[in-house]
């Protein structure tokens, strides 16, 4: 019989395992030391670590480096050869053969096959025509022909299409060998990083005010002005890489090296993120590998005629909520595909960075179903985590950054993994950002279940500043989740029905529309000011777009009324949306100067129940909201540093539909008499249902 563990041996081996840990990650010493909790999952982290560096040496030993394995675009799909050929090579383990055909040879399936190669490859070379013309010209239509083992034939797109289309009422995409004569000549550099990340999340289809599908060139001639004209430096597009349902919102993509064509061409596409750059902003792809559509007939499923190739066989390929099929992660090809995909993106586009759509979903192979993630951190640890996906994502944010240094990526994450957003040296994820997920959830559920005076200051000020240290969040007051049909934006929930009829400016204010316009800007400039190192926006939230979003489906009778943008309503002089997205505007200009969100998270001064006050400093600036639904304050006392202070932004000013009760010439006077743990303290004056941005008065008014 074994001789028990004592307490101080098991001490002893914690001790030699931790500093085992240690030597093994470079500098998981400093993520330890900012969160010593994390001590007893160091081993985890140091598995983690290993795994990810074991996998990159074996890319370095294989492949010739991570560089070279991520350019699988340049040899797999269809390619024109410098003699005019085309080369041609496809991953399909389960096949018994595969053959080209499309237009250039009539459509005989068996007249072009490829050779089989080791590990489940194929190639396949055709010379050109005797005039050195390529025998498949640009724009014909292909198909990759598959025998399966089991003796079926199956017609298939290319995995590394990059053109996809669907013509007149098919059903199904047709792949489109693209190879212009002439393709699109970048004129612009890449803009550096930003200090602070402003993002304007947008979709291209709905982007218009008209009831139809709206295209790349519309987004770059109407839309970018506005987003530069707002002051955000980053859009990020959602529903590029296509997706054959539209309806999907993105989620369900087919053709993962394609530009969706239902907005244009792949040169428009670049067109518009080139003129981004040339604005000043950068351009993030909303990248969606955390799943893929069940379509076999355009995607990837069953492409060689069995249930894995790219995605793990049986139970654990299928995610049951989304109704997808799940990448296996540990296959070498798998992370050739998923990896070179990545930099397709960055290479062919140049988008500046990726939001990774999902990422609870890859963490655990629970994929966060029936998860409530109180924020234990057993939670984050052990069987349940997915490491094979995580292991993934540490190579993708290493390829990023290792190619790109400027370039951003952002984690979709619901759990809070710790060290998600930290150096993958530490042993982290290598994310910059996560979406702070809880804070849209915050506010909508205020606004559904409490009356404005049970607002509770202190669990506002939790939810936004309830962030892992050093590791930075995306804050943001709603994005395109609340604005689907089923559930209601910000505005809808504050003003309702009387959006469409009590928004004139020559009808007076009315309780509700005057209640919606002020909370609405107060909600965002304090999710701006105090929720994270950034800040999101979905397009047409910020003038309180008056309607949900409803792609055309069969329950609506495929309509495209509630899939637009109605932009024009806030050029409308005689309507109030103008209000709001001054605001919008003017609060993103003054942080550009002031620089809030690359600033240390803020000293919150106050948060008073009964009064309904919620002061704190950033960045040298003094914000000061009063969510009283009807007590006014003269001579109200609030913290601060010693100084002169004028107010920089003020959202009961008249040009934001205010009721201008505030004198901007004011100067105030702080005093070293001590508030609130600050050394000194000023007098204001506090409108209620208002929120007031006050500085030291080197600092100019905001103009528009």
């Amino acid at each position: 019989m074994a001789a028990p563990v004592t307490p101080a041996a098991r001490a002893e081996d914690s001790e030699a395992a931790l500093n085992a840990a240690l030597a093994d990650v470079p500098e998981l010493a400093r993520l330890l030391e900012v969160d010593p909790y994390l001590k007893p999952y160091a081993v985890d982290f140091q598995r983690r670590y290993k795994q990810f560096s074991q996998i990159l040496n074996n890319i370095g030993e294989n492949e010739g480096g991570i560089d070279k394995f991520s350019r699988g675009y340049e040899s797999f799909g269809v390619h024109r050869c410098a003699d005019g050929g085309l080369y041609c090579k496809e991953w399909a383990p389960g096949a018994e053969g595969v053959f080209l055909t499309g237009d250039f040879n009539g459509w005989n399936p068996f007249s072009y096959p490829y050779k089989k190669l080791d590990y489940g490859k194929w190639k396949l070379y055709i010379p050109p025509k005797q005039n050195k013309s390529a025998l498949v010209p640009h724009g014909s239509k292909l198909k990759v022909v598959i025998t399966s083992k089991s003796g079926e034939i199956l017609y298939r797109i290319s995995p590394w299409a990059k053109y996809v289309v669907r013509e007149g009422a098919n059903v199904n995409y047709d792949w489109l060998h693209w190879d212009p004569e002439h393709s699109y000549e970048f004129k612009h550099s890449r803009p550096k990083k930003p200090r602070s990340l402003r993002i304007y999340e947008s979709h291209v289809g709905i982007s218009s005010h008209e009831g139809k599908v709206a295209s790349y060139k519309h987004f770059t001639c109407n839309v970018l002005p506005r987003i530069k004209d707002l002051g955000y430096n980053c859009i990020q597009l959602m529903a590029i890489m296509e997706h054959a349902y539209y309806a999907s919102f993105g989620y369900q993509i087919t053709s993962f090296f394609a530009a969706s064509s239902r907005y244009g061409t792949p040169e428009e596409l670049k067109e518009l993120v080139d003129t981004a750059h040339s604005m000043g902003i950068i351009v993030l792809l909303d990248v969606v590998h955390s799943h893929a559509s069940k379509n076999s007939a355009d995607g990837l499923n069953m492409f060689d005629g069995t249930d894995s190739c790219y995605f793990h066989s049986g139970p654990r390929g299928t995610h049951d909520l989304w109704d997808s099929r799940l990448f296996a992660y540990s296959s070498w090809e798998v992370l050739r595909f998923l990896l070179s995909n990545i930099r397709w993106w960055l290479e062919e586009y140049r988008f500046d960075g990726f939001r990774f759509d999902g990422v609870t979903s890859m963490l655990y192979h629970h994929h966060g179903m029936g998860q409530g993630f109180s924020g234990d951190y057993s939670e984050y640890f052990g069987l349940q985590v997915d490491e094979d996906a995580l292991t993934y994502l540490m190579l993708a944010n290493h390829l990023v950054h290792t190619l790109y240094p400027d370039s951003i990526t952002i984690a979709e994450d619901v759990s809070g993994m710790p060290a998600l957003c930290s150096p993958i040296s530490q042993g982290g994820g290598g994310f910059d950002y996560r979406l702070a997920m809880a804070i849209p959830d915050k506010w909508i559920q205020l606004l559904k279940e409490f009356k404005d005076e049970d607002w509770n200051m202190g669990d506002i000020v939790y939810t936004l500043t309830n962030r892992r240290y050093l590791e930075k969040c995306i804050a943001y007051a709603e994005s395109h989740d609340q604005a689907l049909v089923g559930d209601k934006t910000v505005a809808f929930w504050l003003m309702d029905a009387e959006m469409y009829t009590n928004m004139s400016v020559l009808s007076p204010f009315t309780p509700v529309i005057d209640r919606g316009i002020q909370l609405h800007k107060m909600i965002r400039l304090i999710t701006h000011g105090l929720g994270g190192e950034g800040y999101l926006n979905f397009m047409g939230n910020e003038f309180g777009h008056p309607e949900w979003l409803d792609f055309p489906r069969k329950g609506n009778n495929e309509s495209y009324h509630y899939a637009r943008r109605q932009f024009h309503l806030t050029d409308d002089d005689l309507l109030r949306y103008k209000f709001l997205n001054n605001f919008d505007r003017d609060m993103n200009r003054l942080e550009e100067r002031c620089g809030w969100l690359s600033a240390p998270q803020a000293y919150v001064s106050e948060k008073h129940e009964g009064n309904k006050i919620i002061a704190f400093e950033r960045a040298g600036l003094l914000f000061i909201f009063n969510f009283h639904p009807s007590k006014s304050y003269t001579d109200y006392r609030v913290g601060t540093a010693f100084g002169t202070f004028k107010i920089v932004l003020d959202s009961d000013a008249a040009e934001y539909g205010g009721h201008q009760r505030l004198d901007h010439s004011t100067d105030f006077f702080s005093e070293a008499f001590e508030h609130n743990g600050r050394p000194c303290s000023l007098l204001v004056t506090l409108s209620f249902v208002s929120c007031h941005i006050i500085h030291k008065s080197d600092i100019p008014k905001i103009t528009a």
